[in-house]
């Protein structure tokens, strides 16, 4: 049930301050809450609660700005409570009609709030916001029959920027031996359940000689072939005869909880996906499972000296002509991101009227079939042209470390999201709270962005001020 809010709040002057609380009204929190347009979000976020039945949910501001602080600070959930609870600013920030000793909300709503608010609305909101912040700064037009012509004759303009990164996921790196001890240790746990709760007797399971084989095998400084094939085949041993014992007892009519039999059919995939690679000796396989709690994580090869393979979630990010980014694709299973580009450049096309002047992308993008796609829309795909170099070298070699310098804006953007808004590590457990997780990242990063942009631009009319206040000056003496 959801009930909008009474709007006991509309601007900082009606938030109740108590005697010898003195909050300043410049604040970049009180600043940044007036700028978010968050009736236009509860719209979206009333539909979610059809029924009127039921115990009244959390105002949309509530919701999303609390996210906001935690994306913002990083903090834990139990923390972030404290933070707010202890804050008037980040009170104000979220939408209480004055400040308060106690908790606005318990640590686990928490969970709620990622679980209702999702990716495709995150996505939808920083849209809006971009948007909404672009029709602000846009003189208006003259009007007239011509504009639909006006804006088919509209030339090329803009930049588009592209890249694609990875938000790795929190889980302990996978190691095949531990992933099947994992395993072994997650079955014993659901055949002891079933038997004390059918009273069946326990059957065998050599839980001491599969315990000291792991050790032998994890406390081993030197792990040669031969000595991890070894230890596979031990481990596939055990959990083969914990598999055999559960289809017995589920064979036979004993039902397992929801929770176990979606973990049972994981360890399922992952033994036949073991097994398969075991019996080829090779060392991957399609949908490899790499976490037995997180079975949606894949292993997404990116190059990089650090950590050439990463665990999570793949997504293609543009940036516009201002350093505003979007998320033009995002999935767990890796893909071609040279697919993208088209799909980013007609999204460009409909927010903007016209095709942009030139997109920068690395060279995965630059296939022959994104080249011509560019050439026939008059596009100047980034990087050196293909055959031969032409007459104009030096020119063709300018533009080039030109683009290559335009393009490291995406690669700062997303140091960005991952040193300051916490996509370097996504903490969240579920599918669609780490989308939810990395979709509330982007929109942070645009969300600050902005606001510092805003800050310079008055600062910047403050010293021109300052300026013409002091040229005044000396021309009076």
């Amino acid at each position: 049930m959801y009930k909008k809010t009474d709007r006991s709040q509309h601007s900082f002057l009606d938030f109740n301050q108590p005697m010898g609380l003195h909050m300043n009204p410049d604040n970049r929190w009180i600043k940044m809450a007036d700028c978010i347009p968050w009736d236009e979000f509860e719209s979206k976020y009333a539909e979610l609660f059809p029924g009127d039945n039921g115990n009244v949910a959390k105002p949309l501001r509530m919701a999303l700005g609390s996210l906001i602080i935690q994306t913002r600070f990083q903090y834990s959930d139990r923390e972030l409570v404290e933070q707010i609870t202890e804050n008037p600013y980040l009170q104000y920030f979220i939408g209480l009609p004055g400040y308060q000793e106690q908790a606005p909300f318990d640590a686990s709503t928490l969970v709620l709030f990622r679980k209702r608010i999702s990716s495709e609305m995150l996505m939808e909101a920083n849209e809006y916001l971009l948007a909404h912040k672009d029709d602000e700064h846009t003189p208006p037009s003259s009007g007239g029959a011509d504009d639909s012509s006006s804006e088919e004759k509209e030339t090329n303009s803009g930049t588009l920027t592209l890249d694609a990164t990875c938000a790795p996921a929190n889980i302990r790196y996978p190691q095949d031996v531990s992933l099947l001890n994992e395993a072994r240790e997650k079955l014993e746990t659901i055949i002891c359940r079933f038997c004390k709760s059918y009273d069946l007797p326990l059957p065998r399971r050599y839980k001491k000689c599969a315990r000291k084989d792991y050790l032998a095998f994890a406390k081993s400084k030197k792990h040669s072939e031969k000595k991890i094939r070894k230890a596979l085949r031990k481990q596939l041993g055990y959990v083969a005869r914990d598999i055999r014992y559960l289809e017995e007892f589920m064979s036979n009519g004993y039902a397992a909880t929801e929770k176990e039999a979606g973990l049972y059919l994981t360890i399922t995939a992952l033994y036949e996906q073991q097994k398969y690679m075991y019996d080829n000796k090779i060392h991957s396989v399609e949908h490899r499972i790499v976490s037995i709690t997180q079975p949606w994580l894949r292993p997404i090869v990116r190059g990089k000296v650090k950590a050439p393979v990463e665990f999570g979630a793949k997504f293609d990010l543009s940036l516009d002509s201002e350093g505003y980014g979007r998320i033009e694709k995002i999935s767990f299973e890796a893909y071609n991101e040279s697919t993208c580009l088209t799909e980013a450049v007609e999204r460009f096309k409909e927010r903007t009227g016209y095709y942009p002047n030139r997109v920068l992308a690395d060279q995965i993008y630059r296939t022959r079939a994104n080249r011509n796609y560019c050439k026939e829309h008059g596009i100047r795909l980034s990087g050196p042209k293909l055959g031969r170099p032409g007459v104009n070298v030096k020119v063709d070699k300018k533009q080039e470390y030109q683009d290559n310098t335009d393009r490291i804006e995406v690669e700062r953007t997303f140091s960005l999201s991952k040193r300051c808004y916490g996509m370097s590590c996504i903490t969240t457990k579920l599918e669609k709270t780490q989308l939810t997780s990395i979709a509330l990242s982007v929109f942070v990063t645009n969300l600050f962005k902005m606001q510092r942009q805003i800050l310079f631009a008055f600062l910047h009319l403050y010293r021109i001020w300052d300026r013409y206040r002091i040229v005044n000056l000396c021309l009076s003496v």
